[in-house]
C-alpha cells in the first residue's frame, strides 16, 4: 500500500469571498480552478496507517459566558481530532475543502440582537432590587419562624408579634423559650438519672449489708451449733468416764480407810536418799492395809529402809508397793479387790507410823500414786 500524503491546509474561514465562496489558488473563483478530478485509490486504514490515540485532549474552559472568538481555535481542534483519530488520505488524493463559520463573530451577533435581562418578564423583579429581595427573604424566613416557635410553644406564646418590626424579637423569644424548655427537660432527665443511680447504689449497699448480716447470723449459727455439739460431747465424755470410774471403784479402793497424806511423790528430804518416791498414808499402827485391786502377791519380807514390805502385781503387769509394815498378813497367792494383807507399822527408815504405798508400772520406775488411784476411781 502506498503511504498516505500529508492533507493541505485548510483555508480560514476569513478567506471566503462576498458570496460566500472559498478564494485562492485551487478553488473556484480563485487563481487556478479546482477542477476536483484526479487519481484515487482506494484508502486501507490498518495498523500500518493508523495511529494509536495518546494522551488526553483538553478542551480549554469557556470564560465570561461567551464561545471562542477566533474560528481558528475551532479549526485547529478539528485538525488535533483528525490526528488524534488516525485518520490518513491516500496517496494522490486532493486536498478536501473545509468550510468553517465564524461562530465568534456569530455569538456577538446574537448577543447584541437579544434583549436585555432586566426587561424580561419575571427576570427583572428578581436582579432589578437587591435590596427588596432580601427584605422580602428575610420577612419570609421571619414569619416562618415566628409561626413555628408559635405551633410549638402553644397558646400562651400564640400572640407574638409577626410584623416585620417586631418578628425578629418575637422568633428570637420564641427561640429562647423553646431552648429553655428543651434545657429543663433534660435537667430533669438528668436528675432522674441521677435518682435512679443512687437508688441502684443504695439498693446494692443495703443488699451488701443484708448479706453481710445474713453471713455472720450463719456464722453465729454455725459457731452455736459447733459449742453445742462440743458441750455434748463434752458431757458425753463425762458420763462415759463417770461410768467407767464407777464400775472401777468397784474393783478398785483406798489401801486404808481412815488415813491422812504426809510426804507426797517427788518431795525432798534428808530422810531418803533421792527424792521421796510414793504416797504416804499415817494412820495409827495396827491399821488394816488392804489389796488395791485384785492380783497377786509375788514378793513379801524385809527390804531394809522399806521395812516390812509386800509387792502385789496386777494382772496389767503393774507392781503395788505396800511399806513400813508391823505385820503381814498374806505373803503369796492371789488376793482379791480389798482383802487385809497387812498392818500399818513403823519399821525400817521412818518417824512414825504409815504406810508408804508406791505405784511402778510394768514393773518399772515409780510414778505418782494419786493420779493413778483416782484414774482408777480411788476418790482420794
Amino acid at each position: 500500500m502506498a503511504s498516505n500524503k500529508p492533507a493541505p491546509e485548510a483555508p480560514s474561514a476569513y478567506e471566503l469571498d462576498d458570496r460566500g465562496a472559498f478564494a485562492g489558488p485551487g478553488y473556484a473563483g480563485g487563481d487556478a480552478e479546482f477542477d476536483g478530478d484526479g487519481p484515487w485509490e482506494e484508502w486501507d486504514p490498518t495498523e500500518g496507517s493508523v495511529r494509536p490515540v495518546r494522551g488526553k485532549h483538553r478542551v480549554a474552559k469557556q470564560r465570561g459566558g461567551g464561545l471562542a472568538r477566533s474560528g481558528t481555535v475551532l479549526g485547529v481542534g478539528v485538525i488535533a481530532a483528525v490526528g488524534a483519530g488516525g485518520m490518513a488520505s491516500a496517496e494522490d488524493r486532493p486536498p478536501v475543502p473545509i468550510s468553517m463559520p465564524d461562530v465568534g463573530g456569530m455569538v456577538h451577533d446574537l448577543a447584541d440582537s437579544l434583549p436585555d435581562a432586566a426587561s424580561l418578564p419575571g427576570v427583572g423583579a428578581l436582579i432589578s432590587d437587591s435590596g427588596g429581595h432580601s427584605a422580602t427573604s428575610a420577612d419570609s424566613a421571619t414569619s416562618a419562624a415566628a409561626t413555628s416557635a408559635a405551633d410549638e410553644s402553644g397558646p400562651s406564646r400564640s400572640t407574638a408579634p409577626t410584623d416585620a418590626s417586631g418578628s425578629g424579637d418575637g422568633a428570637g423569644e420564641a427561640l429562647r423559650s423553646r431552648i429553655l424548655q428543651q434545657a429543663d427537660v433534660q435537667q430533669g432527665a438528668a436528675e432522674e438519672e441521677t435518682r435512679e443511680a443512687a437508688a441502684v447504689k443504695q439498693a446494692a449497699v443495703e443488699a451488701a449489708a443484708a448479706k453481710k448480716t445474713a453471713e455472720q447470723a450463719e456464722t453465729a449459727k454455725k459457731a452455736a451449733e459447733q459449742e453445742a455439739k462440743r458441750k455434748a460431747e463434752e458431757a458425753a465424755r463425762q458420763k462415759a468416764e463417770a461410768a467407767r470410774l464407777a464400775e472401777l471403784a468397784k474393783s478398785f479402793l483406798a489401801p486404808v480407810s481412815s488415813y491422812t497424806l504426809t510426804a507426797s511423790f517427788g518431795q525432798a528430804g534428808d530422810r531418803w536418799a533421792a527424792d521421796h518416791t510414793g504416797q504416804d498414808f499415817a494412820a495409827p499402827t495396827g491399821t488394816p492395809v488392804k489389796a488395791v485391786h485384785s492380783g497377786t502377791i509375788t514378793q513379801a519380807g524385809w527390804a531394809g529402809s522399806y521395812g516390812y514390805r509386800i509387792v502385789l502385781t496386777l494382772d496389767d503387769g503393774t507392781e503395788l508397793w505396800f511399806c513400813h509394815l508391823s505385820s503381814m498378813v498374806k505373803t503369796s497367792g492371789k488376793v482379791s479387790t480389798g482383802d487385809v494383807i497387812g498392818r500399818v507399822g513403823a519399821t525400817g527408815n521412818v518417824t512414825g507410823p504409815h504406810l508408804h504405798l508406791e505405784v511402778r508400772p510394768d514393773a518399772g520406775s515409780p510414778i505418782d500414786p494419786m493420779p493413778w488411784l483416782r484414774d482408777h476411781g480411788v476418790n482420794v
